[in-house]
């Protein structure tokens, strides 16, 4: 029988693997035969960790991941690359898979990973089309979308002093801006613009 090589990922750095990890070393992978990827996002094509793990796979051997989203976010891709490893004379093993272990070494965990494939993928494109509504609703009831507040040109801040001192509420001003008073006010001062207030 092959060697068990595992392989676990997490997407930012401050998120660890430990938990991967230790569900990896349960499910029989020497610590020597683990690779880890930090900060690394599956929708990447290079993933050093990743590639290292594959170009460790021999014939025999099973590749050895906790859940299938560790592999990437895309069902052809996933297929494709359970078909390389297979071609290969390598398994692939996902620990918790539709609630449990599926090994592709078998014809019955062959059709369950690629029945599984097909719905992350799934999954990925209805929670990409909620957040696509959800931002053109908000963007079409005038609500804030988030991300980072826009810069404003000192210009922009020297045409607010004017409506302010031409007797418009700094409030209001303010709020056409997009910005809070206190925001405004800091901002004149930056320019060391006198304003009415």
């Amino acid at each position: 029988m092959g060697k068990l090589i595992g392989y676990a990922r997490v997407s930012t750095r401050r998120q660890d693997a430990d938990r991967q990890v230790t569900d990896l070393v349960a499910a029989g992978v020497r610590r020597d035969d683990l690779y880890t990827d930090h900060g690394v996002s599956g929708a990447r094509a290079s993933r050093p960790a990743f590639n290292t793990a594959v170009a460790a796979l021999e014939s025999g051997d099973t590749l050895v991941i906790t859940t299938l989203d560790r592999l990437g976010r895309s069902t052809q891709n996933m297929l494709t690359f359970a078909e390389a490893l297979r071609d290969k004379g390598v398994g692939l093993r996902v620990l918790n898979l539709g609630g449990g272990d599926v090994d592709t070494h078998t014809p019955m965990g062959s059709m369950v990973f690629t029945v599984m494939a097909a719905l992350a993928q799934m999954e990925l494109e209805i929670k990409r089309e909620r957040v696509t509504d959800s931002v053109t609703k908000r963007r079409a009831a005038g609500k804030d979308l988030g991300g980072r507040r826009r810069t404003f040109t000192d210009s922009q801040i020297r045409n607010a002093v004017r409506l302010i001192d031409g007797g418009e509420p700094a409030t209001q001003v303010a709020r056409d801006l997009g910005m809070s008073r206190a925001t405004l006010y800091r901002r004149i001062r930056e320019l060391s613009i006198p304003a009415a207030g």
